[in-house]
């Protein structure tokens, strides 16, 4: 059974085929958030400490950090993103104990992230760009990380799934060069907007139960890609979210802040028996108690204690 390992200090999370689905935080990126790429220029991170604290307290399984901010005074990013990264590891790390998922397309903001990580991150990403091969894969060596595989290459983003398969092999064998396991490697098979392509979705979930018959793979997704442009995309979010993990996506990266999306998640994993006797979907939705209200069970307990005494 094929598991993947992610760690932070003191947490593990797995990410398999018999686990329940990893919520992989979307909200550390700066990438079409204008207030929070002004702040991080100028050295402020009060959103990101916000943003750590409450998508884990909302139940993210790990944290993505992006710190691809492009700078007004200076806009090379193998610059500015390598620091940056290491400062937003080490602040999120210092906040939160669940495993993170170093994000950036720039090799040095990789490696300087890693070298800030405590435990086992996962790397995101490597294509199936010659060049990325070469950049990405030896650092997944060299630290023992898994990592995302994105399913594009040097022809870029093909809208046939085959294709995006053969991507996807040609990245596991690449990897198994450099002795890196296929359960390290977790694919992306890249979600389409559906406003876009009507058949986005089928092609997906069509890709995911590939990947994980023929080359035996765990998956992951930006599972807010599937709704963009859309009106209502929250609702198209959580109907898309169970849907893909029947067809076998063990992971995505999604925002755990919306109750709507992390609802279907709890039901998908009751209905796939990977909630063992249905302990985290009865504790998120056990009735809050009145305030000043004697918890359920207490009382009994008291006077259980009682009869004990006399």
């Amino acid at each position: 059974m094929t598991r993947t390992i992610v760690e932070s200090r003191t947490r593990t999370a797995i990410i398999g085929f018999d686990q329940p689905f990893c919520v992989i935080g979307e909200r550390i990126n700066p990438t079409g958030r204008k207030a929070l790429a002004a702040q991080l220029e100028a050295g402020d991170f009060s959103t990101v400490e916000k943003d750590a604290l409450e998508q884990v307290a909302c139940g993210a399984t790990m944290l993505d950090v992006n710190a691809g901010v492009v700078y007004n005074s200076n806009p090379d990013p193998n610059v500015t993103e390598p620091p940056l990264m290491r400062q937003m590891i080490e602040l999120v790390q210092g906040l939160v104990d669940v495993p993170l998922c170093i994000d950036s397309s720039v090799p040095a903001a990789l490696e300087a992230g890693l070298a800030a990580a405590a435990g086992r991150p996962l790397l995101n990403s490597v294509t199936g760009e010659e060049e990325r091969l070469e950049r990405v894969l030896p650092l997944v060596k060299k630290y023992n990380v898994p990592v995302v595989a994105i399913s594009n290459d040097d022809s870029g983003i093909s809208e046939d799934p085959d294709v995006r398969f053969a991507v996807a092999k040609k990245i596991v064998e690449r990897a198994a060069d450099f002795g890196i396991p296929a359960h390290d490697i977790v694919v992306d098979p890249l979600m389409m907007p559906v406003g876009a392509m009507a058949t986005a979705g089928l092609q997906v979930f069509a890709l995911v139960r590939r990947l994980r018959e023929e080359l035996g793979v765990n998956t992951t997704c930006g599972a807010s890609n599937v709704s963009f442009g859309l009106p209502n995309r929250h609702g198209i979010n959580a109907a898309f979210l169970p849907m893909a993990i029947c067809a076998g996506m063990t992971s995505a990266i999604m925002n755990p802040v919306r109750p709507q999306e992390m609802e279907a998640v709890r039901a998908a994993n009751l209905l796939m028996a990977n909630d063992p006797h249905g302990a985290a979907w009865i504790r998120a939705n056990k009735p809050a108690a009145a305030e000043g209200a004697t918890p359920e069970g207490a009382r009994a307990g008291r006077e259980n204690r009682r009869r004990r005494r006399a």
